[in-house]
């Protein structure tokens, strides 16, 4: 027999040979990050070293070597940008850009990167998931002073670690990220193995902007009525281009204010091979079609493109896939509009329609006019009919024998593999009875 105290004093030590136990387990199975101190190693050179990120509708910030530092300027200021034709807004960004450019180096490189504020207030710029010094964190006030405007701040640390990172303020960041600030961060492994034929990034955001406005809210929590990739929606989000056999890597970051992503790939299943920068052990990679990017993450995404086609790539929250008008709409499905429209018609707005009360598929090609700046809530025109999906929603278009990774235009399928109205003769052939029942037939 033992007393309370024996027994406590050897729980504890078996408590604490546990705990140790348990630290070198979790040492073991976390895979300890790079340690490179940017001495002896040279500059990463783009297609010696890594192959480049492609960044559909968007840009890079460029950059030059001094005394073996990759140096940078981002510039802090007050941008117009083209969201889709018909809507342009007034916000806040980089270099000119809404988003920024993307940033890309090389695990090793030593950094220098110079902001400079051109906003009517203060700014920093935190580096969304590097591993810097803590005075170089970018957090205003908690880790160094904030930038005033005019003035002109350096960040500089050398990059231990590889992945799919971001940057973004963090001063009055409610504000600042909802007009737009925010860009990506792609640091390349210094010996990168089996790379990707094609790696894109994308980056995804929301907005409120209420129709006709050119300046977006940055009060808004809910209800966003844009859902951008790259700053775009569709119809004016650009195509990925793919040769067909070519192994892809789509890079996804979410910088939005309040909603996570659900993105859908048709036509293949891929492997979540990143999370937040760090790579997935292959052992536990999965075959997937939708990855989850939640709010402040970044996911990476790889697949071998062997089935030519135009394949969508969407946010699969519903409301994610439409544009601004679509939001705030009534609810009209059944309802009798008839005598409603002519009273309008009559008093009100001459050729006035009411839309949805069959469905809401009919209005990407309605023509309806629309309040300056502003756009419809569903996309463009396809090869057979309106493709009535918007917002979050670009293209993977995969070919076969590709020349150049320009726009290919509309895929071509071969004769038997497109879906078309079916004929009564193979109707009765199958024995399918398409002809309407009455309620007492139906049961």
């Amino acid at each position: 027999m033992i007393n309370r105290r024996q027994f406590m004093q050897r729980a504890g030590g078996a408590a604490a040979v546990a705990t140790a136990a348990g630290s070198t387990l979790l040492a073991a199975t976390i895979p300890p990050k790079a340690t490179y101190t940017g001495d002896g190693l040279p500059p990463g050179q783009p297609e010696t070293d890594y192959r480049p990120v492609i960044v559909p509708d968007g840009v890079k910030l460029p950059w030059k070597i001094v005394d073996g530092a990759k140096v940078f300027h981002l510039v802090a200021e007050e941008v117009q940008h083209e969201i889709a034709p018909g809507l342009k807004i007034t916000g806040w960004g980089y270099n000119g850009h809404i988003h920024g450019p993307l940033i890309e180096a090389v695990e090793g490189d030593r950094i220098r990167i110079y902001v400079t504020n051109r906003l009517p207030e203060p700014t920093t710029v935190h580096w969304h998931g590097l591993l810097v010094p803590n005075g170089m964190d970018g957090v205003g006030g908690l880790t160094q002073h904030i930038i005033p405007t005019g003035e002109t701040f350096r960040y500089e640390f050398v990059l231990r670690q590889h992945g799919t990172y971001m940057y973004h303020p963090h001063h009055d960041e409610m504000l600042q990220m909802a007009l737009g600030m925010m860009g990506m961060f792609i640091i390349h492994p210094r010996t990168p193995a089996n790379p990707p034929d094609r790696d894109f990034a994308i980056l995804l955001s929301e907005w409120r902007i209420e129709p006709g406005a050119s300046r977006p809210d940055p009060n808004a929590m809910t209800d966003f009525n844009i859902l951008t990739m790259n700053a775009k929606v569709y119809p004016a989000t650009s195509p990925l281009v793919i040769k067909t056999g070519e192994r892809v890597r789509i890079r996804l970051g979410n910088l939005g204010a309040m909603d996570h992503h659900p993105l859908h790939l048709h036509g293949f299943q891929f492997r979540v091979t990143e999370r937040d920068g760090g790579v997935v052990p292959e052992g536990a990679q999965t075959e997937e079609i939708t990855v989850l990017v939640p709010v402040g993450t970044t996911r990476a995404i790889d697949f071998v493109a062997d089935v030519p086609g135009d394949w969508a790539f969407h946010c699969h929250m519903t409301h994610h896939v439409m544009n601004q008008m679509g939001h705030g709409s009534l609810n009209l499905i059944g309802v009798k509009t008839q005598g409603i429209d002519t009273q309008v018609r009559a008093s009100l707005i001459p050729g006035f329609m009411s839309m949805g009360q069959d469905g809401e598929g009919d209005m990407g090609d309605m023509g309806m006019p629309m309040p300056k700046n502003s756009i419809p809530m569903l996309g463009g025109q396809g090869q057979y009919d309106p493709i009535t999906m918007g917002g979050m929603f670009t293209i993977l278009k995969v070919r076969d024998n590709l020349t150049s990774y320009a726009d290919p235009g509309w895929y071509q399928p071969p004769p038997g593999t497109l879906a078309v109205a079916a004929t009564e003769s193979e109707l009765r052939r199958d024995g399918i009875d398409v002809t309407p029942k009455t309620p007492a037939q139906a049961t």
